[in-house]
């Protein structure tokens, strides 16, 4: 039942500590018991993945790599066009995460997608550089998120794209273009999140903007489930690597 799984996610979420000596052991401690109910949880609280993934287009025979892609839900927002690319890695650090994404590959019969367990920020595909790398609510995961950044740019070939959708918070006094947010908001949420070692910062987005390009970026809230007074900040953006 919906309400079972629910209470499963809620008490990793909120009660169950997370334990781990590293990044990895730590992620596998969080996700492990939850990963069978992820989806469903997610698909209300992650919201505007599916605006990211439908934006970016599927390069005719191109290489695509999903950082941080967990179950692989992220791959069913690009319906028949997953046909379109060469090669569609999933990469994560979880292996209970990457067994669903498994189940779900050989259920859609997707020949061209492949499951890896590795690190964001320092997997680089065999085939050499890649079209498109995307980042679903990975980034505020990952301690050393500027390297993952970094090797997200360095593996794109010049005129690749990235797409980032994650939770966000600004700085106190954001740059033109930027959405200002409260003081509650600004200092609320990071609090929030990183008890789940979540950890958002308010300089993603403009590092972000100083390696790439950027194509589109919106600022929008999402509701979250059991919490109908709070919503929580999140941005889209879709960023292009400058030719060299």
């Amino acid at each position: 039942m919906a309400w079972a799984s629910d209470l499963r996610v809620l008490y990793h979420l909120l009660l169950k500590p997370v334990r781990g000596a590293d990044h990895a052991a730590r992620m596998e401690s969080f996700y492990a018991g939850q990963a069978e109910a992820y989806d469903g949880f997610r698909s209300r609280l992650l919201q505007g993945r599916r605006e990211l993934y439908g934006s970016i287009g599927v390069p005719e025979n191109g290489l695509w790599v999903d950082l941080g892609g967990g179950t692989g839900s992220n791959q069913e927002l690009l319906g028949p066009r997953i046909a379109n690319a060469r090669k569609v890695y999933i990469v994560d650090l979880s292996p209970s995460l990457l067994k669903i994404a498994d189940r779900r590959i050989a259920r859609h019969g997707w020949s061209n997608v492949q499951t890896v367990r590795a690190d964001a920020t320092t997997f680089r595909p065999a085939e050499g550089p890649v079209d498109v790398v995307t980042l679903s609510y990975a980034l505020t995961m990952i301690p050393d998120w500027f390297s993952a950044i970094e090797n997200a740019c360095a593996m794109l070939k010049p005129g690749g794209r990235v797409g980032v959708v994650d939770f966000h918070v600004a700085r106190k006094h954001p740059a033109d273009g930027m959405v200002g947010q409260s003081w509650f908001t600004r200092s609320f949420w990071p609090v929030w999140f990183a008890a789940d070692n979540v950890f958002l910062s308010a300089d993603h987005v403009p590092f972000l903007r100083r390696h790439f390009e950027p194509l589109s970026y919106a600022e929008r809230r999402a509701g979250i489930p059991y919490l109908p007074l709070l919503r929580v900040p999140y941005y889209t953006f879709v960023g292009r690597k400058r030719a060299l």
